[in-house]
């Protein structure tokens, strides 16, 4: 089968759906399908299945570009459109597959209108920005035959297929550590972004001075956050791909306070190298995240959160057994599944 990924997001970008989209292909690729990616003009060097689409910069988030145009005629036959975003190139796709009449499908992998807050900087404005984009998301959406998304719950005003994005479990397991500490390791790693809250994480830290905490990430608060973060908190940048398992297995404790993950891979991907976690009880965590492989907090409460990681702390749990179900294997089968494969 020969399948087209539309994406707004792409390498040399380093975020959630990169790693998904590289992830499924190479899986479908061993599988016997051919993949394409379409995805925003950038330094990125395309192979022969990369379609770059023009772009220019993108003057709110620089890490994306915003795409331009591509004639359609110029991409290959596709049998199946897969789009994973909703901006320019996303709706690329949703075109190529009406004009070819191929199956198009759309993955739901970031609500948007989260981030409009750090771009406009006033609440207020990020609000009414956000009702316009939901409203023209949801129409959108309805134009695909099939959506998917991690979890069933996505704010939208259809009924996702539920496909997590999937640990790739051979690559995340128990390994020798990063580092070494004498203290317990906290952790976490991700966008530094205002939704992800890692300021409350900043304040755990405040308070308990017997904790190291390593954080690992790249976004617009990020100054503010290395500003404000004590003595014994460490930013890092992003790491290589390769190095995520080895700090996973470095920390005693991952702990996120995000309120806008869809499934929030790298906290499996830290069950999946045997470490527990620590998250707000709110969605997706309170479907992802329970006794078998962490402790959830209540949102915005720093004391509930120390509560969390010392129940983290005090007791082994079966955090690799509990996210097997998760597993990127399980989500190709479904992914074949709903293309249509026999």
């Amino acid at each position: 089968m020969n399948i087209g990924f539309f994406t707004d997001s792409y390498f040399p970008g380093i975020d959630g759906v990169t790693y998904t989209i590289s992830a499924w292909r190479d899986r479908l690729r061993d599988r016997g399908h051919e993949v394409s990616v379409v995805y925003p003009e950038s330094s990125h060097e395309p192979d022969d299945h990369e379609f770059p689409v023009p772009s220019l910069p993108n003057p709110f988030y620089e890490q994306y570009r915003v795409p331009t145009y591509r004639r359609l005629s110029t991409l290959p036959d596709f049998d199946v459109v897969h789009c994973h975003g909703p901006a320019s190139t996303g709706l690329m796709g949703a075109r190529y597959a009406k004009r070819r009449g191929v199956k198009s499908v759309y993955t739901h992998h970031t609500p948007v209108e989260d981030y409009f807050v750090q771009g406009l900087r006033s609440e207020a404005l990020a609000t009414a920005a956000g009702r316009l984009y939901v409203a023209y998301e949801n129409r959108l959406l309805r134009s695909f035959d099939c959506v998917t998304a991690s979890t069933d719950r996505i704010r939208r005003d259809v009924t996702p297929r539920k496909l997590p994005v999937g640990i790739e479990m051979d690559t995340f397991r128990p390994t020798d550590p990063l580092f070494e500490s004498d203290d317990p390791v906290i952790g976490y790693s991700g966008r530094l972004t205002r939704k992800k809250h890692v300021d409350e994480i900043l304040r755990l830290a405040e308070r308990r001075p017997d904790l190291r905490f390593e954080l690992v990430g790249e976004g617009p608060v990020r100054e503010s956050l290395e500003r404000a973060a004590p003595e014994n908190v460490r930013i890092r940048d992003f790491l290589p791909r390769g190095d995520l398992p080895a700090f996973y297995a470095a920390l005693d404790v991952f702990v996120t306070a995000s309120t806008c993950d869809t499934l929030g891979l790298s906290t499996l991907e830290a069950n999946a190298c045997g470490t527990p976690v620590a998250a707000a009880d709110v969605s997706p965590f309170d479907e992802t995240i329970g006794r078998d492989n962490g402790a959830r907090f209540a949102h915005g409460d720093i004391d509930d959160m120390g509560r969390a990681v010392d129940d983290c702390l005090d007791r082994d749990r079966p955090t690799r057994d509990a996210v097997e179900r998760f597993s990127v294997e399980r989500t190709i089968d479904e992914l074949e599944a709903i293309y249509g494969v026999k």
